[in-house]
């Protein structure tokens, strides 16, 4: 199958100075997946040359994350507040086209918060042409960005797909996709299989998670209806496991998605156990085509 499977740096290093990435790296290598899809929670401290060197010592790829936060925030109806996250959306741009990266994605659209009110007409008109602009500068580097659809205490711009479909024609540019998450659907959505079904081929990037962020098959996601659903579009961009636990901790993304259990504590195990899951699921549904 054309899908490659990755996995989300948090998995192994709570830091990413240049021990935190070659920890993180070598563990995605050893899980078995194909790429790691590296949070870049401040790109302007992030080490890419030590990135880079890594990534070709392994052989993994690399795609790239982020959230804002309320002083980069591109939803803001104050333009120094926009602009500051533009320059920061250029950075992480900058990042994943020097280490022969593929895709920046994430709530970078807005702050990763929970709003105290509806996204204002202003709002949605700054983050859409913020984002036109971030989508042109990543084409002329050859990276794909793509917005994820998050559930409704982490952004006020888009909660499901279909809020995503109008959001991304409000953008208006060819290199601007959209991500679906498990974790977030499984709370916002009527099922895993409608807003793939509803997205096509504007779906670029799948974050998969389980209702408590926890290792796969232990909590409420369908899994199958999203493998039968992937599989039946012929989805084949990246599809990533994400997993947060207190384990691995940084200090912001604590803060901002409420990490406060441990769900598991051997990065190793649940990383090893989640590729298999996922590939075991994705062939078990292939084999469909076969009956």
């Amino acid at each position: 199958m054309a899908m490659r499977i990755g996995c989300h740096g948090f998995v192994f290093s709570g830091k990413f100075d240049e021990a935190g990435i070659r920890t993180a790296i070598e563990g995605v290598q050893e899980a078995g997946f194909d790429f790691i899809e590296m949070p870049l929670m401040d790109p302007f401290s992030f080490d890419e040359e030590a990135a880079k060197r890594v990534l070709e010592e392994t052989g993994i790829e690399m795609t790239a994350s982020l959230g804002l936060n309320a002083d980069t925030d591109v939803s803001s109806e104050d333009p120094a507040v926009v602009e500051r996250g533009e320059a920061l959306l250029r950075r992480a741009v900058d990042i994943v086209a020097h280490v022969g990266g593929t895709d920046l994605c994430g709530v970078i659209y807005s702050a990763l918060q929970k709003y105290s009110q509806p996204a204002s007409d202003l709002s949605r008109q700054h983050s859409a042409e913020a984002i036109r602009r971030i989508g042109a500068y990543a084409a002329e580097r050859g990276v794909v960005v793509s917005l994820e659809i998050v559930n409704r205490y982490e952004t006020n711009i888009m909660n499901t797909g279909r809020e995503g479909l109008a959001f991304r024609e409000l953008v208006g540019h060819d290199n601007v996709h959209l991500h679906l998450d498990t974790y977030h659907m499984n709370i916002e959505e009527s099922g895993m299989l409608e807003p793939i079904l509803d997205l096509g081929d504007t779906l670029r990037y799948v974050h998969i998670g389980e209702s408590h962020r926890g290792y796969l098959g232990s909590g409420s996601v369908d899994f199958d209806a999203l493998f039968r659903a992937l599989v039946r579009t012929g989805f084949d961009g990246p599809v990533v496991f994400e997993s947060f636990s207190s384990t691995v901790v940084d200090e912001s993304l604590t803060k901002s998605l409420g990490i406060w259990r441990n769900l598991w504590d051997d990065s190793d195990d649940l990383a090893a156990h989640a590729n298999r899951f996922i590939r075991d699921g994705l062939r078990a549904v292939d084999s469909i085509r076969m009956h």
